[in-house]
C-alpha cells in the first residue's frame, strides 16, 4: 500500500543561543515560523518552559497569537501547555479566543511535565503545584469544555465558555510515557510522542494508543511522532552542529542552567571519559546528517512508529543553521510551499 505524503511539522523551544540575547531568540522563532509556512510545513508548536536560561518562551499562549499573525496558512499551537499549572477552563478560554481569531489554525497540546524545577514549579504555580496529580481529570475536563459535553452535575456546568465560536481548536497529548499515550486513547484525543525526549521504547507506546483508542474527543486515532532534528549541507557542517548539541546535553547532565552552546563554544569544549561516555548515551535522541540520511533515518522511524506526522525539533548552535535545517528538510521531503 502507498503512504500519503508525509506532513511534516516544527516544535521550537526558542533557544537562547549563547552571545544572543532573548529578543534575538524570539526574533528568530518569527523568523523560522514565517519560513516554515512559505515552505508547506502542516504546523509549527511552541514549548512552555520556566527558569531556563536556554529557552525563552514560558508563554506559548502569547507566543502563538505573534505567529499566527505573521503566518498565513500553518497551523499554530502549544507543544505543549503545561496544564497542572493552570485551570482547564481558563486554558479552554484563552485556546477559544486564538480559535476566534485564527478560525480553524489553532492546536492546543498538553502535557504533565513541570518545564523547569520544582522550586520554579512552585513559583509558577503561586506555591499550589500539583506535582499532575490531577492531570487526567484536568485533560477530560478541557475535552468536555472544548466539546461541550460537561456533565449536568459538574462543577463547571451551566458556566458560558466564552468566546462562542462555532470552531474547536485541535487537542493534542504529548507525551513520552506509556502514561500519555493510554490517557489519549482513553479519551479519544491526537497523541504525540517525544522520541527527542525517549529514544527506547516509543513504537510500545504508539502500538498500546492505537490498539487501546476509543472514539470520544476524535473519532479515530491520530499519531505524531516527534524527533530531534538537524540538517545540514554537508557532513562537516553536520558534525560541527551535533558538536553544540553534545555540549547543551553535557550541560544538562550536570544541571548546568546555562544558554545553548554556541559553535565556537562547542569547538573549544575539552570532554573527559565520562563526559564522552554521557554524549554517546544521549545520541540516539538525534538525527544529525546531510538531507539523504536524515530523510532515511525519518521515513525509517515512520514506518516504525506507524506515525501518521512528524514533528522535528531543532536546536543548533546558530540560528542561520537552524532555518538552513528547515529548508533542506522541506526540499528533501518535496513540501509543498506557499504560493
Amino acid at each position: 500500500m502507498t503512504r500519503p505524503p508525509l506532513k511534516l511539522s516544527i516544535l521550537d523551544q526558542t533557544p537562547v543561543i549563547a552571545g544572543h540575547s532573548v529578543a534575538d531568540a524570539i526574533a528568530a522563532t518569527v523568523d523560522l515560523a514565517q519560513a516554515a509556512d512559505a515552505l508547506g510545513y502542516t504546523r509549527y508548536w511552541c514549548a512552555e518552559h520556566h527558569g531556563l536560561r536556554g529557552v525563552a518562551n514560558p508563554a506559548p499562549e502569547v507566543m502563538i497569537a505573534r505567529l499566527a499573525s505573521a503566518t498565513r496558512r500553518l497551523r499554530v499551537g502549544s507543544g505543549g501547555v503545561m496544564l497542572p499549572y493552570y485551570s482547564p477552563f481558563k486554558v479552554a478560554e484563552q485556546f477559544m479566543m486564538l480559535e476566534a481569531l485564527f478560525p480553524g489554525r489553532i492546536d492546543l497540546g498538553v502535557g504533565r511535565a513541570p518545564g523547569g524545577d520544582m522550586r520554579t514549579a512552585q513559583a509558577v504555580a503561586d506555591g499550589q503545584y500539583n506535582a499532575a496529580e490531577r492531570f487526567p481529570q484536568q485533560v477530560a475536563d478541557l475535552c468536555a469544555l472544548l466539546g461541550a459535553t460537561l456533565p449536568e452535575d459538574h462543577r463547571m456546568a451551566g458556566v458560558l465558555l466564552q468566546p462562542a465560536v462555532a470552531t474547536r481548536p485541535e487537542l493534542w497529548m504529548l507525551g513520552s510515557s506509556e502514561f500519555g499515550g493510554l490517557l489519549a486513547a482513553q479519551l479519544g484525543i491526537r497523541y504525540a510522542f517525544a522520541h527527542f525526549i525517549n529514544a527506547q521504547y516509543g513504537e510500545r507506546v504508539s502500538a498500546a494508543y492505537r490498539e487501546r483508542f476509543r472514539a470520544g474527543h476524535e473519532a479515530t486515532p491520530y499519531c505524531a511522532l516527534a524527533l530531534f532534528v538537524i540538517c545540514a549541507d554537508t557532513d562537516a557542517e553536520a558534525a560541527e552542529l551535533e558538536a553544540a548539541v553534545d555540549l547543551r546535553r553535557l550541560q544538562m547532565a550536570y544541571g548546568l542552567n546555562a544558554p545553548i552552546p554556541s559553535l565556537e563554544q562547542a569547538r573549544e569544549q575539552r570532554y573527559s571519559e565520562h563526559d564522552r561516555m554521557l554524549i554517546e548515551r544521549e545520541r540516539s535522541r538525534s538525527i544529525v546528517g546531510t538531507p539523504e540520511r536524515v530523510r532515511e533515518r525519518i521515513e525509517a522511524l515512520r514506518s516504525q512508529f506507524d506515525a501518521d506526522e512528524i514533528i522535528v525539533l531543532t536546536v543548533a548552535g546558530s540560528y542561520k543553521a537552524r532555518l538552513r535545517s528547515c529548508e533542506l528538510l522541506a526540499e528533501a521531503f518535496q513540501l509543498n510551499p506557499l504560493s
